[in-house]
């Protein structure tokens, strides 16, 4: 069912909808910012963009694709067991949306548009399912990142169409992209959730799916490949098609030699832009030869002075924010093997004791020795310190962003100190797994 139709462009805003008119976006400033994605995409796209992240999660029922398959739950049934989840947020918004004529916000569109509206918003929503995670990551780096790669054109509806999908689906898992205390808020109130599809799937007599056993939860483990092996890769492909967001910092030279604070990490190096001064003035000159900007006093609208020998970064946040959780949850991962590597000392320490009854007091002067064979140890020797309590400290985290349960990752069987050891990379060998 399509909205009604206005008979002419100067009806009255009263007689179709309570929904105020659309109205294009404010000219983008490109000069003090990089990676602005709706700089270019004609409103209609961008503002399609928009109202997929809106309905993107909408009445989730709070289990994954995998649960409801496995169910045999009526969305399951009625997709075909085909992106469960994504089809019914997307038909169940725009049954919404189409109840009431004020949910109308799209009532001065045409038919032409309103089909291609929603044909964007549609695919848009499909494409945050990660069963297409990687099937999409590659598409894009084909046509932006690889060293053939023709190039994302702007012209082209098909290639915006992919830089949407990007997009969203970068919003979709970017809750490790967000500050760490925002991170985690969002991993707590999901955790819950997961625990709670865990629970069900024991009652319902089927296996518990990985990462949602309350009682083995391994969360900083899952959390550390979930940003390796997915948000990371996507990351550097967004950002290697100069997409991510991010704002020009100049630099003197030199300054490459000594750390500065507040830009991209090291281990970022694909989405730290460096332009040097050769590349600038390349740059310049095919931008003179084409007339598309003016050359006065050496320097160039958004590029680097040569003159002053300044080359030019981005910093981008989220991309630190990415660096600094990640690092957060190796950090965890390798707090969690001392633990039980202490824990493993002190069973150990035990099963001596019971067999050497006269060990037990090693260290402790003028112990040990009247102890009789058959006595058990006491729990705390005199006036020593009480032994540290067995596991580990609790974190309420999840491994995912947002407000949707993204299907579970499964990871490499590697030791747990390979994990831990794991250096954090963008690279694409990444995004294969």
């Amino acid at each position: 069912m399509l909205p009604p139709e206005p008979d002419s462009p100067a009806l009255r805003h009263d007689d179709t909808c309570e929904s105020p008119r659309l109205v294009h976006r404010q000219s983008f400033t490109a000069e003090d910012t990089y990676g602005v994605l709706g700089a270019n995409l004609p409103a209609l796209e961008l503002m399609a963009l928009y109202t997929a992240s809106a309905m993107h999660d909408y009445d989730h029922p709070g289990r994954t694709n995998a649960f409801l398959v496995t169910t045999n739950a009526p969305q399951a049934v009625l997709y075909n067991d085909r992106s469960v989840l994504e089809n019914h947020h997307a038909a169940a918004a725009w049954s919404l949306f189409l109840s009431r004529p004020q949910y109308n916000f799209l009532c001065h569109l045409d038919r032409a548009e309103f089909k291609r509206f929603r044909f964007l918003v549609i695919e848009a929503i499909l494409a945050t399912d990660l069963k297409r995670h990687f099937e999409i990551l590659a598409e894009f780096n084909a046509k932006a990142n690889e060293t053939d790669a023709p190039g994302l054109d702007w012209g082209s509806e098909s290639d915006r169409m992919l830089a949407m999908q990007m997009c969203i689906k970068l919003a979709d898992i970017n809750g490790p992209c967000k500050a760490l205390d925002i991170h985690t808020q969002w991993t707590a109130r999901i955790a819950e959730e997961f625990y709670e599809q865990g629970d069900e799937e024991s009652k319902l007599g089927l296996p518990v799916s990985p990462y949602m056993d309350r009682d083995n939860p391994q969360l900083a483990k899952l959390q550390e490949s979930f940003i390796n092996h997915l948000v990371a890769p996507l990351c550097n492909a967004y950002g290697e098609a100069g997409l991510m967001p991010g704002v020009w910092q100049e630099s003197a030279p030199g300054d490459d030699d000594e750390p500065v604070p507040d830009l991209i990490p090291d281990l970022l190096p694909d989405l730290t832009l460096v332009m040097t001064d050769d590349e600038d003035e390349e740059r310049r000159e095919e931008r003179d030869e084409d007339g598309e900007a003016d050359i006065e006093d050496g320097v160039t609208s958004g590029s680097t002075d040569t003159a002053s020998g300044r080359a030019r970064k981005i910093f981008c946040l989220q991309t630190q924010h990415l660096q600094d959780n990640h690092q957060f949850w190796v950090n965890r991962i390798k707090e969690e093997q001392r633990l039980a590597e202490e824990d493993e000392d002190t069973d150990s320490q035990g099963n001596e004791t019971v067999d050497h009854p006269q060990r037990h007091h090693v260290g402790s002067e003028g112990e040990g020795e009247g102890e009789g064979r058959g006595a058990s140890p006491p729990d705390n020797p005199p006036g020593s310190a009480p032994p540290p309590p067995l596991g580990h400290p609790g974190v309420m985290v999840l491994p995912i962003n947002g407000d949707e349960p993204m299907e579970p990752i499964e990871e490499e069987r590697t030791p747990a100190s390979v994990s831990s050891s794991r250096s954090f990379s963008f690279e694409k060998e990444d995004s294969k797994l």
